[in-house]
């Protein structure tokens, strides 16, 4: 005699369910972006920390060096940053360029101001909808953004040049660039490179 069996007893668990769930998901998800994930968590970066004036050099979330007694604005950082305040603009940065010629040893060129600012400024009523827009048109092509606006230019990293080591240990002296020593800056400069991120805080 034939006896059919409820369907109940061929409803999998719902723990073999959701692991099968779960394996059909990690194989929809492309390799790139697992990829992509692993190399964020190696990316190197900098922190750069305004209130202790320290600059450290990351690895994902584990610190590779400190250096300490950095310089950064005579005027002290800033979130409203404008040209010649001598102030240090606060954001997340990619490093994008870098000039071994600089007097100031070696410079490393921020992309300021980024889209935070500008629209932060646009708002804030520091800068009108034309320079916004010279802003936006810059970071839609792919391009540096505009370094003649009112919210200034020409920030980076740089080194001491022929400046007093002295000087740089006990004030803030730039115009709003961050310094390090020259020796500093030749071993940063061998870590990092174009497209690097850079946070100051």
């Amino acid at each position: 005699m034939y006896f059919e069996r409820p369907l109940t007893a061929f409803r999998p668990r719902l723990p073999l369910l959701a692991l099968l769930m779960s394996l059909a998901l990690l194989q929809a998800v492309p390799a790139s972006f697992c990829t992509a994930m692993a190399a964020e968590e190696e990316e190197v970066w900098l922190l750069v920390d305004t209130s202790s004036l320290t600059l450290a050099i990351m690895r994902g979330d584990t610190e590779l060096r400190r250096y300490n007694n950095i310089a950064i604005g005579s005027n002290g950082p800033t979130l409203a940053k404008l040209v010649s305040d001598e102030t240090t603009p606060l954001g997340d940065f990619r490093i994008s360029r870098i000039n071994p010629r600089s007097r100031y040893h070696l410079f490393l060129g921020l992309d300021y101001p980024t889209m935070e600012h500008a629209q932060r400024a646009l708002e804030d009523g520091r800068i009108g909808i034309e320079e916004y827009v010279a802003v936006s048109n810059a970071w839609l092509a792919g391009g540096p953004p505009p370094q003649n606006t009112r919210l200034g230019g020409y920030l980076g990293i740089h080194g001491l040049g022929n400046g007093s080591t002295e000087i740089h240990g006990i004030v803030n002296w730039t115009d709003g660039c961050i310094a390090v020593t020259n020796e500093q800056m030749d071993e940063l400069a061998s870590l990092v490179g174009v497209g690097t991120k850079v946070s100051v805080r």
